[in-house]
């Protein structure tokens, strides 16, 4: 969401540009959401070509909305430029290609890292037919694609490369998965430290503590259930894009949690406990049908080893693998 919602626009075109933390968003469907339901139109910004070495990939993008923004590309290079061709294209509607770097007639804005970028930049009502389709597949979890020559806006159904494009004139696809989401059952120190790192690193952050206090924990989730953890799997509903971590170091709610975890396909799999339960773990699970397959994909020692047992130690190693097992072709932006 945005940091502050659209604070006073005034003569600034980028707010918070001190403190840029609207680039720690890298989804920009929760701030388009959130425009489009105050009835604001937005500009999207999509970086589809790079040259050279850069922060960010082709498939990078950031949202304005007035001067609020969500997401970045340079690391304070051209965030400020690009805010105002933004605007720009929200008083005119018409869209802008960009070209920085390499190449650009504007050799003003010089890029620290020597390459190139390029970025279209359109115009979004928030009465859009296919913006409204695309935070529907988000809610849905399903995958889409949004097509755009900067004013034919389309969203397409099914998978494909994270951005691709054609030229004569300019169209872009780009892909949109569900949203990363981390599941977390327990309510130890360390399962709530994961917790706190997954939603602060954006994930959509889901803590199970069965029969756990009525108050919410004192720090935002997504969701926060107290119901048995196979139960809350089941209605909630798993896939490749999320991660399951049982820490409740209670077999009766992990080891359910982990098998309706695997036979759902999610990303990343993992139970907490000391290493001599192991055995006796993993017999349970066959016995309760899991497949060798399936066992294969389990982490019974999850996280980075050498970071520490300390909770945030235990937590960021494990965020970090999580991470990676969520982005099995290396295509993130």
């Amino acid at each position: 969401m945005l940091p502050n919602a659209y604070p006073v626009e005034a003569d600034v075109l980028l707010a918070d540009a001190d403190w840029p933390t609207f680039g720690w968003s890298d989804d920009v469907r929760p701030a388009l959401a959130q425009a489009m339901a105050a009835g604001r139109p937005a500009a999207l910004a999509t970086l589809f070509e790079v040259g050279g070495s850069a922060p960010r990939g082709p498939g990078a993008q950031m949202l304005f909305v007035g001067n609020a923004a969500t997401g970045y590309f340079s690391g304070d290079c051209i965030e400020g430029d690009v805010a105002g061709h933004a605007r720009q294209v929200l008083e005119d509607g018409e869209p802008r290609r960009l070209h920085y770097g390499m190449g650009s007639p504007w050799i003003d804005i010089r890029l620290r890292c020597g390459g190139a970028l390029h970025v279209l930049v359109e115009r979004i009502l928030p009465d859009s037919p296919p913006a409204r389709a695309l935070i529907a597949h988000a809610r849905e979890r399903t995958v889409c694609r949004w097509q755009s020559d900067g004013r034919d806006q389309q969203v397409l159904v099914g998978d494909g490369p994270l951005l691709d494009m054609s030229d004569e004139p300019l169209t872009i696809r780009r892909r949109y998965d569900p949203p990363r989401r981390l599941i977390v059952t327990g309510g130890d120190p360390g399962a709530l430290a994961l917790a706190r790192l997954g939603h602060d690193a954006r994930f959509e952050t889901i803590l199970v503590r069965p029969l756990g206090p009525e108050a919410p924990p004192p720090f935002p989730v997504a969701q926060y259930l107290r119901e048995p953890v196979g139960e809350a799997l089941e209605r909630l509903g798993v896939d490749r894009w999320t991660a399951y971590v049982g820490a409740t170091h209670e077999d009766e709610h992990d080891l359910g949690g982990c098998l309706a975890a695997l036979r759902g396909g999610a990303g990343y799999v993992a139970m907490i406990g000391a290493r001599s339960r192991a055995a006796a773990r993993l017999a349970a699970l066959e016995a309760a049908g899991a497949t060798p397959e399936e066992l294969a994909r389990l982490q019974l020692s999850p996280g980075v080893p050498g970071l520490g047992k300390a909770p945030w130690e235990v937590a960021t190693g494990i965020l970090a693998s999580v991470m990676q097992a969520l982005n099995p072709a290396r295509e993130r932006a």
